[in-house]
């Protein structure tokens, strides 16, 4: 054999090798297996996000591994897709050479069997007939055909055969269910993304990264009215209308033309007693932009509107640019007075103080928490609510829709959220709450603060006072930044402290401890508060520590006191009376104003009245793969049924003539022998030969 016919030869040899292992089960089951773990991975991590919100989540570092991996947008990923080819290639493969085999032998009548191979069936019987070989053949077919079995009669010569079927559709069911995971993986391909990048790579269109409205992004940043398939969302306000959808991708967005207009009408939202969401629905007018026909429709969770291809879905609610009406309270110097203050969600204000902007971002009309649960910790501490707590803080219906059967769940109130933006551009984002929450028995007005997006808010915890407000520690907190009202009430205090008998040098000496105490608790910036005392006590001898801190205590308790009176008398009102609660009151005060100097933020906005204005998220998609996948459930299905419940069976009679009359050797088979198999046979074994 020449050099040339060897090559050739060992390439056929390889291609065929090729082919056995691609077209195998096990190569199939492999790429099956690595299409579920890759699904499992794409389900746990959320697909097509901003890539600041994977770095926040997995760091800069796992944030780029996964990015390489393309585990951003898993399920259009070049390797992804790979492997969807590979499985679809194998499967066609099984079929290819396969299918032509089994309708072949579904045709089959098997009649080339001979009188010896049958009597080495396991399953044969024999018996004698007094009537003549054809008759017999004749009423053995009719009785084969009331059995269920299709049947025909060959003649052999020196014998007659009748050769008989049944369960042949068993076969069936290995097409069906191969030719199903190929239409289903089509399908799932057809509503995938594809069609997108393909109009990315090859005409023109990108995503957009910026800002605007969306009537002003330009044509290239736009995809077509006839898309053959997307997804997207589309947020839409009460009493305002939308015919573009946006479609997410990792580095922007693209706007997506509908064929029609959606106006919400009124967005609807019910809750459980416990808080938990019970119905989201949304009163909507569908405008067909090419007839012009309107008419009305309600879009439920798990009841879309499907109209012109394209699914309309329920999917989430958010704030629609609620009127928000505040009181702002200065939180740094020795002014207390209070201004009025007005934002509307997803816009800004200009605070007109330090050269401080307000972007709303958020509000809240209701936030069911377990307060029985929480834990809350100081600003200062750098830590928030409880696990259960600061994860129970949900975008819409906080801890209710985790804990729905909690009984120690209940409405805190309504809630704002604002970032305040310095001149340099810097922020820090803040949540307050609308009305005090009792924790611990005494009533907090809550206000949290955070400077990174991807941490969980921190809490200043502000006591509410006799009218459960926060204007009497908005009073204190300014005059402890007072010099000269610290002054007053360090005299106040020592007069109250030493006895009328005491000298005016030892009243003096008491005042000047008296007012250090108040200097080192106001401190200044993070050197103030508790922190501040720390530092102070630093410098005592050790041994002493201990005793000088409960002295120190003791005083700031005091003389706090003293200074809280100072402040009422200035403002022009009554002492307060010297009991339980207010004492209660005082050493919470303490907390929050130690706590205040991290909070960092020029003013505390206090919410008193809001106009809610409720927005309805939709997403949108048109899914030409939808009626593909389900062809290939349906085939799936009549695949499984035939290949585990359809048994197929062969049975063969043998005739010969004998001196008295005619000779019968049955002989039976089927590729799983079950107890029926065994029942039909015996069952045949017994009726057959009663023929004769």
């Amino acid at each position: 054999m020449s050099t040339t016919g060897i090559e050739l030869q060992t390439r056929r040899r390889w291609l065929a090798e090729t082919v056995e292992l691609v077209s195998s089960m096990r190569f199939a089951i492999s790429m099956l297996v690595i299409i579920a773990i890759s699904s499992m991975i794409g389900t746990v991590m959320k697909q097509n996000e901003a890539a600041p919100n994977y770095i926040n989540q997995f760091g800069p570092f796992w944030a780029s591994i996964f990015d390489k991996f393309s585990l951003y947008a898993l399920y259009s990923s070049w390797w992804f897709l790979l492997i969807f080819a590979a499985l679809v290639s194998s499967t066609a493969l099984c079929i290819t050479r396969n299918g032509p085999k089994m309708l072949r032998d579904m045709r089959s009548w098997r009649d080339n069997v001979r009188e010896d191979s049958l009597r080495n069936f396991h399953h044969k019987a024999e018996w004698q007939a007094a009537i003549p070989r054809s008759a017999l053949a004749q009423q053995t077919v009719q009785r084969l055909q009331d059995a269920g079995y299709r049947a025909k009669i060959v003649d052999k010569g020196d014998g007659t055969l009748v050769a008989a079927k049944k369960g042949a559709a068993n076969k069936l069911g290995y097409i069906f269910a191969h030719s199903a995971i190929i239409i289903i993986l089509l399908g799932g391909m057809l509503d995938s993304d594809l069609p997108i990048r393909f109009q990315e790579a090859f005409m023109g269109k990108s995503a957009f990264a910026g800002s605007g409205l969306i009537a002003q992004i330009p044509a290239q940043h736009r995809l077509s009215a006839d898309n053959p398939t997307f997804r997207g969302n589309t947020m839409i306000p009460e009493g305002q209308a939308s015919d573009t959808a946006i479609v997410a991708r990792a580095d922007g967005i693209l706007v997506q033309p509908l064929p029609f207009t959606i106006k919400l009408n009124k967005f609807i939202i019910d809750f459980y007693s416990t808080g938990m969401p019970r119905l989201f629905a949304s009163e909507i007018v569908v405008h067909d932009n090419e007839t012009g026909k309107e008419f009305p429709a309600t879009i439920k969770v798990n009841e879309p509107l499907i109209y012109r291809g394209v699914a309309v879905y329920q999917s989430s609610f958010e704030d629609g640019g609620s009127k928000l009406k505040l009181t702002g309270f200065p939180m740094a110097g020795t002014e207390s007075k209070d201004f009025p203050f007005a934002g509307e969600v997803n816009g800004s204000t200009d605070l007109q103080r330090g050269g401080y902007t307000v972007e709303w971002s958020g509000f809240r009309p209701f936030n069911v928490e377990n307060t029985q649960a929480a834990d809350l910790r100081a600003v200062s501490k750098g830590k928030s609510f409880s696990e259960e707590f600061a994860q129970g803080l949900d975008k819409h219906s906080g801890s209710a829709g985790k804990n729905a059967n909690n009984k120690n769940l209940k409405n805190v109130g309504p809630s704002v959220q604002y970032k305040l933006r310095d001149k340099t551009g810097q922020a820090r984002e803040y949540m307050n709450y609308m009305q005090p929450v009792t924790l611990d028995g005494a009533e907090v007005f809550l206000a949290g603060m955070r400077s990174d997006p991807a941490e969980n808010f921190s809490y200043l915890r502000i006591p509410a006072d006799d009218e459960h407000s926060v204007r009497q520690w908005m009073l204190l907190r300014a005059a402890l930044a007072d010099p000269a009202l610290r002054a007053v009430a360090a005299r106040a205090y020592a007069q109250r402290v030493m006895p009328a008998s005491s000298t005016p040098a030892l009243t003096e000496q008491l005042a000047t401890s008296a007012a250090k105490t108040l200097d080192i608790f106001a401190g200044q910036g993070s050197d103030g508060g508790f922190v501040g005392v720390a530092k102070f006590l630093e410098k005592v001898p050790a041994a002493e520590q201990e005793r000088a801190a409960d002295l120190f205590m003791k005083m700031l308790n005091g003389v706090m006191w003293e200074l809280w009176q100072a402040a009422r008398a200035r403002a022009g009102m009554v002492p307060v009376t010297a009991d339980q609660p207010h004492g209660r009151f005082l050493q919470l005060s303490l907390n929050a104003l130690s706590d205040n100097v991290f909070y960092a933020a020029p003013v505390y906005l206090q919410l008193d009245d809001f106009t809610e204005v409720k927005a309805s998220v939709l997403q949108v998609s048109r899914s030409p793969g939808k009626k593909v996948v389900y062809l290939g459930c349906i085939l799936l299905i009549l695949g499984v049924f035939s290949m585990f419940y359809v048994r197929e069976r062969r049975l063969w009679v043998w005739l010969t003539d004998s001196a008295d009359g005619s000779h019968a050797l049955m002989a039976m088979s089927t590729q799983r022998k079950t107890l029926d198999f065994e029942n039909e046979y015996k069952d045949l074994a017994a009726k057959l030969p009663q023929l004769a």
